[in-house]
């Protein structure tokens, strides 16, 4: 198959014969795309209705020694002269000039010398026909894979024969060559549709467009992307540092919900200082003693403890150990000694004046009796 591959040219500059002189890039590894209308027109492999097929060039075809020498001295030509390229027939009619002899890999690029002579030809560049295209040869492996550099490829090129470089108003665009076709009946010589145009995917639509589109249209597309991947790198940042201050305020609203739980208006401060002063006076009127920083539970069995002693609490719940205390305060509330109001009644004897008043009464009543009879 012939292909044509468009270059960019460096160095130029005219010889004291009016010949124009310069260097060019003109081949390349990687992947280059191309139509499948033109890769497999006849569809003998099933990519004719592909939009897009990936041709690559390994290194194996681009710098194969047969395909270094076919470089060098090849015929430089005023647009690509169609059918099997130039030859002896057709060379003193195509020819304008050729390439030098110097080829030199350049990174990923094959550089060769050139040289232009014809002054209709160089008078065509210096008014602005300045692209070049590569035409070669190269057998087409039609195989999937993989490229060193990770792109996948639907066939690639065996070692690749260079036949003439061709001097072109729009080739395929700069330093970044790309696969085209050198249809047989190309109506004016130079580029085809695949040369001229390239064919790239925009959300999932096919569009053809120039190299440089194409470039512009990638570069945009690969910003578009990587703006998504920055929106939403602050996007869940953002949602992170939300989340986070949720969580603090959540906190702050527990803390403040349990201070106010704990937090006592004056009525329950009343409440629970006649609570805590009726139960130090049940407890001092069972077991007098000092009952300051104890709790209330702690009152309780300390009283217990010193009426009926530990056996009475060990190993008993707090309901015992409060039921018990509420018993000694019934017995105590019985026994008129714990009665404050009827301490002044009590003689030290342990006698009451009730009981006096009645020994009293009954002594009277005895002497009322008794009164007739004589005195002993």
């Amino acid at each position: 198959m012939i292909f044509t591959d468009s270059v960019a040219v460096s160095g130029v500059r005219r010889t004291e014969d009016g010949y124009l002189v310069a260097e060019a890039r003109v081949a390349r590894t990687g992947i280059q795309d191309y139509l499948g209308t033109e890769i497999d027109p006849d569809n003998e492999h099933g990519l004719r209705d592909k939009p897009i097929v990936r041709v690559y060039r390994p290194e194996s075809a681009v710098f194969h020694a047969d395909a270094m020498h076919s470089y060098a001295y090849r015929p430089m030509t005023n647009g690509h002269p169609g059918g099997d390229g130039v030859n002896s027939k057709n060379w003193k009619d195509v020819a304008i000039g050729q390439t030098g002899g110097e080829v030199v890999r350049d990174g990923q690029f094959v550089k060769v010398p050139l040289v232009l002579m014809d002054a209709s030809a160089i008078a065509d560049y210096e008014s602005g026909k300045r692209e070049l295209s590569m035409g070669y040869g190269a057998e087409v492996v039609f195989q999937d894979g993989v490229s060193p550099e990770g792109e996948a490829f639907d066939c690639f090129l065996g070692p690749m024969k260079m036949n003439h470089l061709s001097l072109e108003h729009r080739a395929r665009g700069g330093e970044h060559l790309r696969i085209g076709d050198n249809q047989p009946n190309t109506p004016t010589g130079g580029h085809d549709m695949a040369d001229s145009l390239r064919t790239v995917i925009v959300d999932g639509l096919s569009v053809q467009t120039t190299d440089q589109g194409a470039q512009a249209i990638d570069k945009l597309t690969k910003q578009l992307a990587d703006a998504g991947v920055n929106i939403k790198t602050l996007t869940d940042a953002h949602a992170a540092a939300l989340a986070a201050k949720d969580g603090e305020l959540a906190k702050k609203d527990a803390e403040i919900d349990d201070l106010r739980a704990k937090q006592l208006n004056d009525a329950d401060i009343d409440k629970r200082v006649t609570a805590r002063a009726d139960l130090i006076t049940k407890a001092k009127s069972i077991a007098d003693a000092d009952y300051t920083g104890k709790s209330d539970a702690e009152i309780r069995k300390a009283v217990v403890v010193a009426k009926l002693g530990d056996a009475a609490v060990a190993g008993k719940a707090d309901a015992y150990v409060d039921a018990r205390f509420e018993i000694l305060v019934e017995d105590a509330a019985k026994n008129p000694a714990n009665d404050p109001f009827r301490q002044h009644m009590i003689h030290q004897d342990g006698s009451t004046v009730r009981n006096e008043s009645e020994k009293a009464r009954l002594q009277m009543i005895a002497d009322m009796q008794t009164a007739h009879q004589p005195k002993a």
